[in-house]
């Protein structure tokens, strides 16, 4: 059996590195604040951060930088949340020439503000970026931009347990014009939405289907970044999985279409009886998950083997229907980790483990949340203080 050694998890002082850079802070200063003229009311804002709905409501400012290629990035500023006034002709209304990113500031006891690891989101918006023939916005700009919108929306963090003000920053190709070719002009903007529990009433096992028909994306495709054709693509399948009577599907290479890749918006883990850690090799049709870096990291720390292969799904079935392998869980920005309690396909159904979540599952979500509320030492420096 591979050691199970816990980590620390007393509250040590916040290290130098976790504090904004002083590059950042001087970015910050660059977004002119033009306050809304319909601010939301203290008694409304309440309300609605007393059960806040995902997604539904959003706060009063949002963060906007644009970008002409003659001229780069210009125009940093905090404007009033409305919507997008776009011509007909918008490049991304016909190209989908667009990505995003998501991740969430988090409050902390002592009333502080903090986001993770958000030069990580940063660094993968970059390479879709790339991928999707968009401009780079640097890491300084990225988290710049997120710390300017919290500092305006404060109030709209909530502060009950579990809850995060959940920040969607994403860019998409503004120019108007009808013409195969990369844009020369874009937007790129920071909205934020206040988000409950996502669990409220406790963490539940999800039930998935594994998908051998449709691919979320294929060898040379868009599939490593976050843009928004992916998660498009997985929408009719998520639809017949539900109609199925399941929670999520998961989708296999679309290449040999044998072997296990993520969900529609989720990375996949297995762990083994033995205690190791195994998850699906990046092939360059998976979405590097901040998440699932970090969770990589938490294994390794308790004292888990943790490898990064192909895992074809006959040897996951096999492996659950002879007790090989004793825990599945999915992982991303919103859920952190999610517990699976079934796994089925075309030619197998297994009940992973009990049904219940797993041990080591709910062991590294605890202390991964524990960390991001700044309930535990952030031993490896991925806090950021935003407000």
């Amino acid at each position: 059996m591979t050691s199970t050694t816990e980590p620390s998890t007393s509250n040590d002082a916040i290290a130098p590195e976790q504090i904004l850079p002083a590059q950042i802070e001087d970015i910050v200063e660059l977004f002119a604040v033009h306050t809304t003229d319909a601010p939301t009311s203290d008694a409304d804002r309440t309300a609605q951060l007393a059960a806040p709905k995902f997604g539904q409501v959003f706060t009063d400012h949002m963060a906007r930088i644009s970008w002409r290629r003659t001229e780069g990035w210009v125009h940093r500023r905090i404007e009033k949340y409305a919507p997008l006034q776009l011509d007909p002709a918008t490049a991304v209304l016909h190209y989908a020439q667009e990505i995003f990113e998501g991740l969430k500031a988090y409050p902390h006891a002592d009333g502080s503000v903090w986001t993770f690891r958000p030069e990580e989101n940063a660094a993968r918006f970059a390479r879709s970026a790339h991928r999707l023939a968009l401009p780079a916005l640097s890491v300084d700009d990225f988290v710049a931009s997120v710390a300017a919108l919290v500092r305006v929306d404060r109030d709209w963090v909530p502060t009950a347990d579990d809850s995060s003000l959940y920040l969607r920053p994403f860019m998409f190709a503004s120019e108007a014009f009808l013409g195969v070719r990369p844009a020369d002009e874009a937007e790129y903007l920071v909205i934020a939405s206040p988000s409950g529990a996502y669990f409220p009433g406790g963490v539940k096992p999800v039930s998935i289907w594994v998908d051998t028909e449709y691919h979320r994306a294929g060898p040379g495709g868009t599939g490593a970044a976050k843009t928004g054709g992916n998660y498009a693509a997985s929408l009719l399948p998520q639809m017949e999985a539900a109609a199925k009577g399941f929670d999520q599907v998961c989708f296999l290479d679309g290449g040999s279409n044998t072997y296990l890749e993520e969900l529609g918006g989720m990375n996949l883990f297995l762990v083994m009886a033995d205690g190791a850690v195994h998850t699906p090799e990046l092939s360059g049709s998976i979405l590097e998950g901040v998440t699932r870096t970090s969770i990589l990291q938490l294994a390794a720390d308790r004292g888990r083997e943790v490898v990064e292969r192909r895992i074809p799904i006959a040897e996951v079935a096999t492996g659950l229907q002879e007790g090989s392998i004793a825990e599945v869980f999915a992982c991303g920005t919103a859920a952190v980790i999610t517990p699976v309690g079934r796994l089925a396909g075309p030619t197998f159904d297994a009940t992973v483990g009990d049904g219940d979540p797993g041990e080591l599952t709910m062991a590294i979500r605890g202390e991964l949340t524990d960390i991001q509320y700044g309930r535990a030492a952030d031993r490896h420096g991925w806090l950021r203080r935003l407000a």
